[in-house]
């Protein structure tokens, strides 16, 4: 009988201090991965049950760093203001859950 296959742990990139799984997400089924809580605590929020975010497109340039596509900028806080766009996350789930 043949052993189940062992257990993987996803593999999460870090972009701006934030983490997604490799397909640019933070709630992604294909990985089974979910690093809303980690990032709502990094960002100083307690956690809730909100849209996980989508890294916009990126490359990897030759520090090892992931940059935006459309900026070229390795902190582009236009397309990687996490912090801004975890807090529109979380209003919207709150807005949600008071209808």
């Amino acid at each position: 009988m043949a052993e189940p296959a062992p257990a993987t742990t996803p593999t999460t990139i870090e972009i701006n201090d934030a983490l997604f799984c490799e397909h640019f997400k933070e709630v992604c089924d294909l990985c089974s991965f979910d690093g809303r809580e980690e990032n709502d605590a990094f960002f100083g929020f307690d956690p809730i049950n909100r849209e996980g975010l989508e890294a916009p497109a990126a490359i990897i340039n030759k520090d090892g760093n992931y940059q935006c596509k459309k900026h070229a900028l390795t902190g582009c806080t236009q397309c990687y203001g996490w912090k801004k766009q975890i807090t529109r996350a979380r209003t919207a789930a709150k807005k949600a859950g008071k209808k």
